[in-house]
């Protein structure tokens, strides 16, 4: 039979569902290959608009978005409603006694200006009538504070121009050694902001050289090692503006930019990582760069593609919380994915269409005997102590997440030298009348019901230090400011949210504050983790299935992944809530970790972790569905992949140490902990206990029911896909098939 009969005899054939796909990739890839240029165009056009229409994303952001669904966000929203205003722009003078002559002229002229500025709801300071001007006086009598607050229907502008005449103050007080810092809830939110792109682009700017240069070392040549950098930069122009998308119809939290932006650029690299990889072995064996770039679109591009969707599904999971934080993050993480594949998908072969002559194709294939197989049968001879070691090692690594203290940082997520957190720790410590108590519970009443109610119930309380004031907001609304023992956000506090939760006195109250928000997130922790966790891990459980046609690796896989999240979160717990190495991260530990931080953790982690694991038993089951014996595919499938995976995991490793070298305290504990899960999944995961379980099970790592047999032989995916418009015209021929001859059989 003629090459050109079997290749019409095969394409007759009924096909597989994995034929099907791997089909549509190849034809993706052709079809990219061919109109490389259109292909480019655009990706050029998603860069530039990126560029400069998503980059407006960090405007739109919000700085601690809320949710209508706890009852700290609804108590603040009720004293909102009851009396509107956008914030505070807060200025503490300092350095001079408050009674000084030139610094009280200098004090009441700025704030009778500031009263009568556009957009100024009022504007107190420490000379003013009745008691709340003591409460802007420090205890020493050397410093005061300024309070301006914005009305709700003030704008960005407005804000600015009381920021800066508060700011003028220092020039009337320099001459007697005083010093003026401008600070605020609105001044911490603008800096958040700042900070967070400060850092974002810092980032960016960090590791694209640094990954180019350890893909020259990998790739041995520049050409192919330009290749996922110039992918991860478009990639990242198409999630600005995706997230700018999202930001017009949802409050997008500023946290989650740096984070959704790492992920898209490390995800980015690791799958054009395999697809030059991929494409370098195609064309090692002979193929020319069309039939190259075909072939890696049908295999490499399969795993990228089911890889992407791993990571979607567990993104996925954070759908089920109600926080607006978490819905963001999934939101913006899945499109990012989404983006990350498609990249890799279309622009990557149209790339390797430009660069394909110039990427230096091995000379050799990669060898069967090398240090990873060498390492998988030293393994696979002690495979009982070598698991029972590195499962230890694992689970001691996340014990200190077991003490783990959730909390919101507030002003503490900016770095030392910010203007808001100096102001906002100023009045924590100088200034106690004024600062946020921990507890505030509403009471919607007058402010006499409020006052009983406070002296017959709160006070009574055995956590509680005392009650700091009653304050009515309107007729109908009144605040009680709560003092506890000890930490604001400890136990001590959150059990006496709780006590007053349960006994509110007959009256229609919610208690909010700091530890209000922290017990409404773990509540919701409690109810909906769960939820989340199963269907992350029945969405995982089902594609690695499809993938493998086992139901025992999958259990394996998940578990292993838990062991290694659990690392993630114990070094999480000891770096930001215990201190270590705090100096050399400079950083000063908050003594917890951000709330929602552990989640996202788990949910990147979870996804990246997958990602490894799709890379691994993709070449695993390949060579098993040649007729490797299940020894011979795990020493084969990890030495094959073993240095791609380990490239891989070193270049995600720079990207999250990259961002976590910014000062934003949230980005820099996203980018510890995924650095950590990274490196530790590439390494003691994948090179020791996943060869070590492997052995331990041998044949039975393939089972599965026979309806799940019969099921996975209709539906399955695997990486070896036979292409007949490709096999025949490379494989048999004696002499590279040119690119005109390759045409005449493609169907």
């Amino acid at each position: 039979m003629s090459p050109r009969s079997a290749v019409s005899s095969a394409a007759s054939a009924p096909r597989s569902a994995d034929q099907q796909v791997g089909g549509r990739l190849a034809a993706l890839g052709r079809f990219c290959y061919r109109q490389r240029r259109w292909v480019l165009g655009f990706w050029a056009v998603v860069l530039v608009i990126g560029v400069l229409i998503g980059g407006r994303v960090f405007e739109g952001s919000v700085a601690g978005a809320s949710s209508a669904s706890s009852e700290a966000d609804r108590g603040s929203a009720v004293v909102t409603a009851a009396d509107p205003a956008r914030g505070t722009v807060t200025a503490v003078v300092d350095g001079r006694p408050v009674d000084d002559a030139a610094v009280r002229d200098a004090v009441t002229r700025a704030t009778a200006e500031i009263a009568a500025l556009p957009g100024v709801s009022s504007a107190t300071d420490a000379y003013g009538p009745g008691p709340g001007a003591a409460a802007l006086r420090s205890a020493d009598g050397t410093a005061s504070l300024v309070s301006v607050r914005m009305s709700d229907t003030s704008t960005s502008a407005q804000t600015t121009a009381v920021t800066q005449r508060l700011s003028a103050i220092q020039s009337d007080v320099r001459a007697e050694g005083g010093k003026v810092t401008v600070g605020g809830d609105l001044v911490l939110q603008d800096e958040v902001k700042k900070q967070t792109e400060k850092d974002t682009r810092f980032g960016e700017i960090v590791t694209l050289p640094l990954t180019l240069i350890v893909m020259v070392l990998v790739f041995g040549g520049l050409a192919a090692a330009s290749l996922p950098v110039i992918g991860a930069v478009a990639s990242v122009g198409g999630a600005l503006l995706a997230m700018f998308g999202f930001s017009r119809i949802m409050d997008i939290d500023t946290s989650v930019l740096p984070i959704a932006t790492v992920l898209g650029l490390g995800l980015s690299i690791d799958y054009a990582l395999l697809m030059v990889n991929r494409f370098r072995e195609e064309r090692g064996h002979g193929a020319t760069i069309a039939a190259a770039v075909e072939r890696t679109a049908a295999t490499a591009g399969r795993t990228v593609a089911f890889s992407g969707l791993t990571v979607a599904v567990a993104l996925s999971g954070l759908f089920v919380f109600t926080s607006p934080v978490l819905a963001a993050v999934s939101a913006a993480g899945v499109s990012v994915v989404v983006i990350a594949v498609a990249a890799a998908l279309t622009l990557i072969p149209a790339l390797l269409g430009f660069a394909g002559s110039r990427i230096k194709a091995p000379t050799a294939p990669v060898p069967d005997e090398g240090f990873f197989s060498r390492t998988v049968r030293r393994v696979g001879k002690r495979a009982v102590p070598v698991a029972l070691v590195c499962t230890a090692l694992l689970m001691a690594a996340g014990a200190p997440f077991l003490h783990a203290d959730m909390r919101n940082s507030g002003a503490s997520v900016l770095p030392a030298s910010s203007a808001g957190r100096q102001v906002a720790e100023t009045i924590d410590q100088r200034f106690p009348q004024a600062s946020a108590a921990p507890i505030t519970v509403v009471v919607e009443s007058g402010a006499a019901v409020a006052q009983a109610y406070a002296d017959d119930v709160v006070a009574q309380l055995p956590g509680v230090s005392g009650v700091r004031a009653v304050t009515p907001v309107s007729d109908t609304v009144s605040t009680i400011d709560v003092l506890v023992h000890g930490d604001p956000q400890g136990g001590q506090a959150k059990q006496v949210v709780k006590e007053l939760r349960a006994d509110r006195g007959g009256l229609t109250t919610e208690v909010t504050g700091g530890a209000a928000s922290v017990v409404d997130f773990q509540d919701e922790l409690h109810t909906r983790g769960p939820i989340a966790l199963g269907l992350v891990a029945l969405g995982t459980l089902i594609l690695l299935f499809l993938m493998t046609g086992s139901v025992v690796m999958p259990v394996k896989a998940l578990l292993m992944n838990l062991l290694s999240l659990g690392a993630s979160l114990g070094a999480l717990t000891l770096v930001f809530q215990d201190g270590w190495f705090s100096g050399l991260l400079g950083f000063s530990p908050t003594g917890g970790l951000e709330t929602f931080i552990p989640v996202l953790v788990f949910a990147f982690a979870f996804g990246l972790s997958m990602d490894y694991e799709v890379f691994l038993l993709a070449r695993i089951k390949e060579l098993r569905d040649k007729g490797h014996s299940c020894t011979r595919s795990v020493e084969l499938g990890v030495q094959r992949s073993g240095r791609i995976i380990t490239s891989a995991a070193l270049l995600m490793v720079i990207v999250f140490a990259g961002f976590a070298l910014g000062d934003m305290l949230m980005v820099k504990q996203m980018g510890i902990a995924l650095a950590v899960a990274v490196a530790v999944d590439a390494t003691l995961v994948r090179c020791l206990l996943v060869p070590a379980a492997m052995s331990l099970f041998g044949e039975f790592n393939w089972w599965a029911p026979a309806p799940l047999r019969r099921l996975h032989d209709r539906f399955g995916l695997s990486e070896h896909v036979e292409l007949p418009t490709i096999a025949p015209a490379v494989l048999p021929s004696p002499r590279p098939v040119a690119e005109k001859e390759l045409a005449t059989t493609a169907p």
